[in-house]
């Protein structure tokens, strides 16, 4: 697990670094510059020219240190000072003075087209307006140039927080940041700007005062997944109950309940209508098919089950309003672990007396249009506000909160929250979020808590989907796929 900074949180290490633990500001700045050099390095090849464009604040004066370390290696380079000399930090000027002590060649009117690598240092998190007037012109003259692009810290004009573009942003092919990644190296259309990213240990590290409050999960973190105990049977692995599917829409019932199969759930019963059971009987032997929907019948499916999933293919019809407020009901009075998907989502939004029946055992697996819906917020201050967005649903209904998008949020009551970093475009099809939705439901079946289940199912969602793209491309990748791809990834990474 990777822990990931607001631009504040970032400030507010930085400076406890220096003020508590002593580090000097000069020593870090020193330590970053070294990093954006070491991986800068691996990119240049023979007759390297260098420009590195440098503003008044302290990411100006990394880039500063960065044009003299390459200036000592004998390597061609010259800085540029497009902020105000006048207004330079203390540490910014202290780094200027030093350059000129080295002969650190110095450009006023730069060639663009002459530079094999532009080095970007004007704006850091810093950044709270808009570029405008003469930095966008130059940010424009950087993203034309015919070089590579290296950002230092985070690209001049992407939002540290967001992601969003401030104005103009600058298009990096490399982005080394320091210390932590910043939350808006994650979001789009921050994290394409960024290009590649390496996060650069510069000596701040988390400590009581100041904690991250998000994180990210990786690969080492499969081992997360619930072990096989091998003295178990079909029922120790799980039940999962699916309300899912109305009539000519058992393809989301499929999904789900195989993705869940696939999961390691160890068994996996559909409640369903009457049109769906022969069909999914056919599709999925593996799993039992209820079509009755009556008091007795219902209330033997939520004493046989240990999770519940409402939504995939749910439709909004009369009847399926009748069928979620059922197992809704009931869940909140067994504290039965409860995923709520697609039309479950849709029949809550159109419903908000439900809401009380939401809470710490229940998952909301929104995407953005459904999140609009819950909301009664617009698609658009949603995006803008993506992780503020999910962290409010969690607070206000007591659940967790997966706010599925390019980056998807998941969000608990506490304030926690993970950024997911796995997955690609080609998941954008429908039936996906059908197959997340089972595999969350697995894995809170085999007795993981929602708030490790969620994140977990998200990432390996998206795994699924990177190992599956290698072979299907981005166009051709489906929800199928998905399934699969959950079978290869847990064969790679939980027999390591």
């Amino acid at each position: 697990m990777k822990k990931l900074v607001t631009c504040k949180e970032m400030k507010d290490l930085d400076s406890t670094t220096i003020r508590e633990i002593g580090v000097p500001s000069e020593v870090l700045m020193e330590r970053a510059a070294l990093k954006v050099v070491e991986e800068t390095e691996k990119y240049l090849q023979k007759d390297e020219r260098i420009l590195v464009v440098c503003g008044s604040g302290n990411n100006g004066g990394d880039g500063i240190a960065v044009a003299r370390l390459f200036h000592l290696k004998g390597i061609r380079v010259e800085f540029y000072m497009v902020g105000n000399k006048d207004k330079m930090t203390r540490e910014t000027a202290l780094q200027y003075k030093i350059a000129s002590g080295y002969r650190v060649p110095e450009v006023n009117n730069p060639q663009w087209s002459e530079y094999t690598t532009i080095v970007d240092a004007v704006f850091g998190v810093g950044l709270t307006r808009p570029i405008e007037g003469h930095y966008a012109d130059i940010i424009h003259e950087m993203n034309s140039a015919r070089a590579k692009k290296i950002a230092v810290d985070i690209p001049s004009g992407v939002n540290g927080d967001t992601g969003l573009e401030m104005g103009i942003a600058f298009s990096a092919d490399l982005t080394v940041t320091f210390a932590y990644r910043k939350r808006g190296l994650c979001f789009y259309p921050g994290r394409l700007y960024a290009g590649r990213i390496v996060t650069a240990d510069i000596g701040i590290y988390e400590q009581e005062a100041v904690t991250a409050s998000a994180a990210c999960l990786e690969n080492k973190d499969l081992k997360l997944f619930p072990e096989r105990d091998p003295g178990g049977n079909k029922g120790t692995f799980g039940k999962v109950l699916f309300v899912t599917g109305s009539e000519g829409m058992c393809g989301a019932a499929y999904l789900s309940a195989s993705a869940a199969l696939r999961a390691g759930a160890g068994m996996v019963k559909i409640q369903t209508v009457e049109a769906n059971r022969i069909p999914l009987q056919i599709l999925l032997p593996e799993a039992m098919v209820c079509s009755r929907f009556d008091q007795e019948s219902n209330e033997q499916l939520l004493s046989w089950c240990d999770v519940i999933v409402i939504g995939p293919g749910l439709g909004t019809s009369v009847a399926s309003r009748e069928r979620e407020q059922w197992f809704l009901t009931a869940a909140a009075r067994e504290k039965k672990p409860l995923i709520l998907d697609a039309d479950g989502l849709n029949l809550l939004a159109a419903h908000p007396q439900w809401y009380q029946y939401l809470g710490e055992h229940v998952v909301l697996t929104p995407h953005i249009g459904e999140m609009s819906r819950l909301s009664g917020r617009t698609i658009q201050e949603i995006q803008h506000e993506i992780a503020d967005t999910a962290l409010k649903c969690a607070a206000e209904t007591g659940s967790v909160c997966v706010l599925k998008d390019a980056c998807t949020v998941i969000a608990d009551e506490k304030g926690q929250m993970y950024l997911n970093l796995s997955g690609n475009p080609g998941m954008a099809t429908a039936g996906s979020g059908d197959v997340l939705s089972g595999l969350i439901g697995a894995l809170m079946a085999q007795k993981l808590t929602s708030y490790q289940a969620a994140p977990l199912g998200v990432y390996l969602h998206g795994l699924a989907g990177d190992i599956m793209v290698q072979t299907t491309g981005l166009q051709g990748l489906t929800a199928s796929d998905l399934i699969t791809g959950i079978k290869k990834v847990l064969n790679i990474y939980t027999q390591q």
